[in-house]
């Protein structure tokens, strides 16, 4: 595909970027800017079709999504991180989206974060930030301790790592029904709008963007049992992230304080064994980052003056760069490889303006040994 070219929008569609979440709501009506992501549907040269979508310049984040879902279905948050002034590149994982599954159900999750891995290098992204929520936080958990030279930062975003998790899935052997239940709970938590009744726009955004991927699912049910069962199959995720924490790889552990799918007490072991950070996202449960667009964004706003800026920092000093005085273009030349596959996928640096409000984070939270809150 070739180079995707800067278009410029009318005179009256300009408005000054967003950078981050508003302190104060917007006043009603003034226009908001929204960043568009490109869905491609990409074939590597094994011929695996792969669904990736893309928007912004400059630092990559990966985003890999959790069991059945797709990258596209956090296409409000990925927006609002572009804004920041990110890359991000959301990857369907094997068995979802548009990604074609693995032979014979893959074997266990080694095999799809192999697969991620293969993704990110045929796209030619050399170092990254890797978010992962749910099982795309085991998978960028296992990517990130094989190469921890060229992870950035690791964001787990509740995911399915650390002892606690480990002793559920042996407990999954032993019952598979239990399995389907926690599915079956994962749906019932994604689709629960209480947190944002006062916001009817946003619930029906989230249904707009939900439905689409479980009617999917129940058209072909068995694309899941896959990554379902590769789940009972994988070994302990302990050993990864005592790696991560002997390499020094930065991680944060996001979770929702009231998370019934996958409990909070996974990311504290998380944060132990890795010696990562903890946030703790108030009174949310495992879909939170699907359900408030603001969240997320806000939470890693607040880290980027703190210890995920000095990682940003350490990793542009560590190719050669000044952090403080490097350009876009200087960055992509460093953080990926010559004429990189992705930087062709991405879309025009185009806004859509848009008349809403820009509403604060619908979550607190707070970041563990501090009183940080949002907003």
């Amino acid at each position: 595909m070739g180079e995707a070219k800067e278009v410029t929008p009318p005179v009256s569609q300009i408005v000054e970027p967003v950078t981050g979440p508003a302190v104060q709501p917007a006043v009603e009506g003034a226009p908001v800017t929204t960043p568009r992501l490109a869905r491609h549907l990409i074939h590597l040269s094994d011929g695996h079709a792969v669904g990736v979508a893309v928007s912004g310049r400059g630092i990559p984040i990966v985003v890999v999504h959790g069991f059945s879902a797709e990258g596209f279905l956090y296409a409000q948050t990925l927006s609002r991180l572009v804004a920041m002034g990110f890359k991000v590149v959301a990857v369907d994982t094997a068995g979802h989206g548009g990604t074609q599954g693995l032979p014979a159900g893959g074997g266990d999750l080694e095999a799809y974060s192999g697969l991620l891995g293969r993704i990110l290098d045929e796209l030619g992204i050399e170092h990254a930030i890797l978010a992962g929520h749910s099982m795309g936080g085991r998978l960028i958990t296992d990517l990130a301790a094989a190469r921890p030279e060229r992870t950035i930062a690791i964001l787990l975003l509740d995911a399915i790592v650390g002892d606690t998790w480990d002793r559920m899935v042996y407990l999954f052997r032993l019952a598979p029904p239990l399995l389907v239940g926690m599915a079956v709970a994962l749906v019932a938590d994604t689709l629960n709008p209480l947190p944002l009744l006062k916001n009817p726009q946003q619930v029906a955004k989230l249904f707009k963007l939900v439905v689409p991927s479980y009617a999917a699912h129940v058209v072909q049910p068995w694309r899941l049992l896959g990554p379902a069962f590769s789940i009972l199959r994988s070994g302990p995720s302990t050993p990864s992230l005592t790696e991560l924490g002997e390499w020094e790889v930065p991680v944060f552990a996001f979770h929702g304080e009231w998370d019934l799918v996958v409990p909070i007490r996974t990311a504290h072991d998380a944060v132990r064994r890795s010696n990562g950070h903890m946030v703790i996202i108030e009174r949310a449960g495992h879909s939170w980052l699907v359900k408030d667009p603001e969240t997320l964004p806000a939470v890693v706003s607040d880290l980027m003056v703190r210890e995920l800026g000095e990682a940003c920092r350490s990793a542009l000093e560590r190719v050669g760069l000044d952090p403080h005085t490097a350009d876009v273009d200087q960055i992509e030349a460093a953080l990926y490889r010559p004429d990189a596959w992705i930087l062709g996928l991405s879309p025009p640096n185009v806004t859509h303006a848009i008349a809403e409000r820009h509403r604060r984070p619908a979550f607190n939270w707070v970041i563990e040994g501090d009183t940080a809150e949002a907003v």
